[in-house]
């Protein structure tokens, strides 16, 4: 019998480093038109987290990943790596890259409470919210001195060293009980169409007893209830990365959701190359 052949592995798009006034910033910037995808990775996940939605994603619009400072080639930060230090580094980044409001934001784990606190902090430049196994303020004492096993897990899953996640994933987990404040503190989340995606497979025991994962899975439920038009979506094949495990899913979620946004997402659709319109200058948070 013949074996069949592994798929072709995707591979993302040329990586590039551009230097900001908070650090190097290593990113990919890539598709065309409108509208624009902004992608916040989970806690110490690198621009590999994202790889399994190309090359579908370009077709959806223009769409930004970035490691932030102290993830792959980005630049160690220089202080604490909060939600707001992240989402004003982000700022200066499309700044630079001339990238204009509106635009979608797409958080994965962690990612989404930074995402999340972008959207509260700036509802007027956001056209809608998509966010996977989104992090929740109590997961903190959870994951506090689990990293070296959540290193040896997702390592594999990213084609990385263990050892490049470790300081960051740290780093990120620890300050993960202030993002959630500077959440709380940062006014309402906009009236924006939202999508919730869960996974409907439970964590390792040692990570979440399987009455814990259900809990979670709930909480998330609650999460879309944030915009008048939210929704949550369980994919029963998935785990903690979705955009992995059901790539042409999240993939379907999105255009819809871009769509709910008037956004019209869609293969050969919107206007013009990425940055065609200038972005108000970068200001301090």
């Amino acid at each position: 019998r013949r074996r069949l052949a592994p798929p072709p592995r995707r591979m993302l798009p040329r990586r590039r480093l551009l230097q900001t006034r908070a650090g190097a910033i290593e990113h990919v910037l890539s598709g065309r038109g409108r509208p624009v995808w902004l992608l916040f990775s989970g806690a110490g996940v690198t621009l590999e987290g994202w790889r399994d939605l190309y090359p579908g994603i370009e077709r959806l619009g223009t769409v930004l990943a970035w490691n932030r400072l102290g993830a792959g080639r980005s630049s160690r930060p220089r202080g604490p790596q909060t939600g707001s230090a992240v989402v004003a580094s982000l700022r200066e980044l499309l700044g630079y890259l001339d990238l204009a409001p509106p635009y979608i934001l797409v958080g994965h784990s962690l990612g989404a409470l930074h995402a999340e606190l972008f959207a509260r902090l700036y509802p007027q430049e956001v056209q809608a919210v998509a966010v996977l196994k989104p992090a929740h303020p109590g997961q903190r004492g959870q994951w506090q001195g689990e990293q070296e096993r959540l290193a040896g897990t997702l390592a594999p899953l990213l084609d990385v060293p263990a050892g490049s996640l470790r300081a960051n994933l740290q780093a990120e987990v620890d300050k993960a009980g202030e993002t959630s404040r500077q959440r709380e503190a940062a006014g309402p989340f906009p009236p924006v169409p939202l999508l919730v995606v869960s996974g409907g497979r439970d964590p390792p025991r040692w990570l979440a007893s399987p009455q814990a994962a259900r809990q979670r899975r709930d909480r998330q439920g609650v999460l879309a209830r944030l915009s008048p038009t939210g929704e949550h979506v369980v994919l029963p094949r998935s785990g903690h990365f979705p955009q992995r495990s059901e790539p042409q899913r999240v993939l379907a979620l999105l255009r819809a959701l871009a769509r709910r946004a008037g956004a019209g997402a869609g293969e050969g659709e919107g206007e013009g190359e990425a940055g065609d319109q200038p972005l108000r200058p970068f200001q301090a948070m």
